[in-house]
């Protein structure tokens, strides 16, 4: 893997290429560093829990496992500087469904952005309907198929990658505008 990181207009782009011979994860894109990422695998199946995680060695993420909806809770809130960049949920399990614990969390302004694929054998339209009303940004089906499973988390950690540097670049500029403006305003003495 190569990074070229190029500073154009005081803003930096990241740009990786992925160098790989599996056909299964190969990218012909311009890619996007994934060793800063974290994943939650929240699920109350060990054996669930070990074929996701096999699955995603794939992939140079962190991963992290919660086995109930309320061990998530938990884990997001005693990691605030290190929250996961997507979780992938189940949605029948004690204590906490992953409905409750989706809802929870699109509902909370400090983790409304971060990604929720719910991972499940539910594949009723009512239960869509209910995933997609508390917050779901993605759904994957049991028995998990391993190339859907890393095209579709690589795309929600792209896009939560593309959302950082958005809010990183707005914020660049509203830095500038407020330095423009207190320039000019110097300037009227």
């Amino acid at each position: 893997m190569s990074c070229r990181v190029t500073k154009e207009s005081g803003v930096y782009l990241h740009m990786n290429m992925m160098e790989t011979n599996s056909p299964q994860i190969q990218n012909d894109d311009v890619d996007f560093d994934l060793s800063h990422s974290r994943i939650l695998i929240v699920d109350d199946n060990e054996q669930n829990v070990e074929l996701l995680q096999a699955y995603l060695d794939a992939l140079p993420c962190a991963v992290d496992v919660a086995y109930d909806g309320l061990e998530a809770i938990e884990f997001i809130e005693d990691s605030e500087k290190h929250l996961p960049d997507l979780i992938l949920l189940d949605i029948m399990m004690p204590k906490m469904s992953g409905f409750e614990v989706c809802r929870k969390l699109k509902d909370d302004p400090a983790t409304r952005s971060i990604p929720i694929m719910m991972v499940t054998a539910l594949n009723e339209l009512g239960d869509i309907e209910r995933g997609v009303e508390s917050g779901t940004d993605d759904f994957v089906t049991k028995p998990v198929n391993k190339l859907e499973l890393l095209t579709r988390v690589k795309s929600l950690l792209r896009v939560r990658h593309l959302k950082r540097e958005l809010d990183r670049t707005e914020a660049y500029i509203k830095n500038l505008q407020q330095d423009n403006d207190a320039s000019e305003g110097e300037g009227k003495d």
